[in-house]
């Protein structure tokens, strides 16, 4: 039987970027801050890499730092907006949907001051977008001094209205940072934020956070050093993974409107299969969202259940929240949406380059998604309620 890969939160290397990458241990092996041959190789390399990068984004090579993980990415993106703020203020505004890697650091900050205002958790719609009246009443509380929005959430693909939260960020004088970490790669650069993070595994890539401090943002981590990646990080990036990449850029930029393109056509036919399985709920919005992810909830059923029976017809899917499915809890993302929590898979497609198949993949999850949905209610004694 051969895998149908329909979970590429974290997807495979883009199979240029896999050859770049072994090349690349042989070339770029060296520390890059060292002067000999072999450091100043490295450097070069990884030079070129944030070039390609930032001609990408359409920054400065200066602005863009690459960090171990995209989650250590949008952590050091926050606590760096605060450090530099910290003589007017204190609070983070975020949505109540926002990735984990911000939601946890910020309910900790604020229990460790006890002061819970110090972080704000702004409702979203059923939809799974900022509902933008209550989040400038929250810039508008004193102290606010750091904002954090996604630009499109990795579990139900809602897009975030982000030109008009940054038009109400930025006469106030509060950064925005920017989480496209599921869509940089997959969507449009985004272009309203102050800090943007990215994720390379979302385009192709390996596993590597990307950093842009825009230029004229207040900005500042204490405990970098100087000379490593523009003062943003204390981690000398490895040179492979950077070149990896870049590659995994250069080789996707191309396609990406087409492969978005075909991407959302064949979500769309998962939409449809899974509002005909009766008690089942596509989420998120149906228009305004990411071309490669969708989420559907189905009453009676555990979403573990549901994983493991389509796995074991040899389809990866996954379960739960996207930055926190490995825990097994409910998904916040559906809770701040006010949706069912349970029951709820997640299929994020690959690739075309990475995947070829994946027409023939959506094609064979959508004939099984009905009698799959039966089959679980049945073992579990609640077929016909």
């Amino acid at each position: 039987m051969r895998r149908r890969l329909l979970d590429a939160a974290a997807g495979p290397l883009h199979p240029v970027a896999r050859e770049t990458l072994s090349a690349a241990l042989e070339a770029g092996w060296a520390d890059p801050a060292r002067l000999h041959a072999e450091g100043r190789r490295a450097a070069a390399l990884l030079a070129r890499a944030r070039e390609v990068l930032a001609e990408g984004l359409g920054v400065r090579p200066a602005e863009v730092s690459f960090l171990p993980s995209g989650p250590t990415a949008l952590v050091r993106a926050v606590d760096g907006v605060l450090y530099a703020a910290e003589r007017r203020g204190a609070r983070t505004v975020a949505s109540a949907v926002e990735h984990s890697a911000i939601l946890v650091p910020g309910r900790a900050r604020a229990a460790r001051s006890g002061a819970a205002d110090r972080f704000a958790e702004v409702r979203v719609t059923p939809r799974g977008a900022v509902d933008l009246g209550a989040w400038a009443e929250a810039l508008a509380v004193p102290g606010t001094v750091a904002a954090a929005l996604q630009a499109a959430n990795g579990e139900v693909g809602t897009r975030q209205p982000l030109e008009e939260a940054w038009a109400l960020t930025e006469p106030s004088g509060i950064p925005l940072v920017v989480d496209a970490t599921a869509s940089l790669g997959r969507d449009a650069t985004p272009v309203a934020w102050d800090v943007l993070v990215g994720d390379a595994r979302s385009w192709g890539g390996p596993p590597l956070g990307v950093l842009v401090v825009r230029e004229g943002t207040r900005w500042h981590w204490p405990g970098a050093w100087p000379d490593v990646e523009h003062g943003r990080t204390d981690v000398t990036p490895w040179v492979p993974l950077a070149l990896a990449a870049a590659e995994a850029w250069q080789q996707t930029a191309a396609s990406r409107p087409a492969d978005a393109a075909a991407a959302r056509d064949l979500v769309e036919r998962i939409r449809a299969a899974a509002s005909a399985v009766p008690d089942t709920e596509v989420v998120g919005d149906s228009v305004d969202r990411l071309p490669h992810v969708v989420t559907f909830s189905s009453l009676y059923v555990d979403g573990e259940a549901l994983v493991g029976a389509f796995d074991r017809q040899g389809l990866a899917v996954a379960s739960g929240s996207a930055c926190t499915s490995s825990t097994l809890e409910p998904s916040h993302v559906l809770a701040a949406m006010g949706t069912l929590t349970h029951g709820n898979v997640r299929v994020t497609l690959p690739l075309g380059a990475v995947s070829p198949g994946r027409e023939e993949d959506v094609e064979v999850l959508c004939t099984i998604l009905g009698p799959t949905v039966r089959e679980v209610r049945g073992e579990l004694g609640v077929a016909g309620l």
